[in-house]
């Protein structure tokens, strides 16, 4: 995996394997990439900044329009989404070192799969490991090619999600982007920042605490296991966020500090999810079982 898991006493720790030996995922609090914004000044906000945030998940899949009426299932209302491009950011700090690994790709939000690719930054990993890695996003599965550490080049390997400390939500180098939406089911604190621009199109800009175990009873059955992983595995129960929805409530771009207090050097891990070109089309076949990989991975 791009991150590997490990416990201890304190809780989960998550060590970037392939970006930078020995750096530890802790409580974090920067910026993370994944497109530029800027401030614009407006009033509206108020009481029903909650809702709009809470609603995030349900108009990404297109089970109400983002005034919050419910569509019949499979139909898309007004400012239903169902599908998307994706751009992802994961930056970790530690020790004065920081590290982004990027993702791009496309996501079905009806479904819940998707297809990224993931590609470490110069100079983070030795050549033979800086090969951009396939990830395949399913409910319950990660599958991953150019994985390295003794997997063969055309093998896949699978993760169960819902067996990992943090539910992948960092695991993969990059969070699941209905994994990073359903978070906001849990939000219990939230700001209405302001309007603002993101690529060129109007959003308002909302900023608050998620907590882990709400979100996991709120979200969508297909998203519950590894949400509840993530948990039960997080020593912290509330996460950071700040979330940019458009007018018709749609999600654009969010961003998540995780939290994993323990001993050891502080760390940040910052991971920042950019959706865009709603509707386009998304095919993920995911392998048969004899393109998986079974054998001994190898740790670093």
């Amino acid at each position: 995996m791009l991150v590997r898991q490990h416990r201890s006493k304190g809780g989960a720790r998550a060590v970037c394997a392939l970006a930078v030996a020995g750096v530890m995922a802790a409580t974090g609090g920067c910026s993370g990439g994944g497109g530029g914004d800027r401030a614009v000044a407006d009033d509206r906000g108020g009481a029903d900044s909650l809702d709009a945030v809470h609603r995030a998940a349900a108009v990404l899949a297109g089970t109400v329009t983002g005034t919050g009426t419910a569509v019949m299932s499979g139909a898309a209302g007004p400012g239903a989404a169902g599908s998307a491009e994706v751009r992802t950011a994961m930056e970790t700090a530690a020790g004065g070192t920081r590290v982004t690994i990027r993702g791009r790709g496309v996501y079905d939000f009806r479904h819940r799969t998707g297809r990224l690719t993931v590609v470490l930054p110069e100079g983070a990993a030795g050549a033979a490991e800086h090969r951009p890695v396939t990830e395949l996003l399913a409910p319950g599965a990660l599958y991953m090619m150019n994985r390295g550490a003794g997997v063969p080049a055309d093998k896949w390997v699978r993760v169960d999600t819902t067996s990992l400390a943090d539910g992948n939500l960092v695991t993969g180098g990059a969070t699941d982007p209905m994994a990073a939406a359903e978070l906001l089911r849990g939000a219990d604190r939230v700001t209405y920042v302001g309007r603002a621009v993101l690529d060129g199109v109007p959003v308002r800009h909302y900023r608050g605490t998620t907590d882990l175990g709400r979100a996991a009873r709120e979200a969508a059955p297909e998203s519950r296991g590894a949400l509840r992983a993530a948990a039960k595995g997080f020593r912290r129960d509330t996460v950071r966020f700040d979330a940019y929805l458009d007018d018709q409530g749609r999600l654009r771009k969010v961003r998540h500090r995780f939290g994993f207090a323990d001993e050891g050097p502080a760390v940040e891990v910052v991971s920042t999810t950019l959706l865009y070109g709603f509707g386009v089309p998304v095919s993920v076949r995911l392998p048969d079982g004899r393109d998986i990989y079974t054998g001994r991975i190898r740790q670093r």
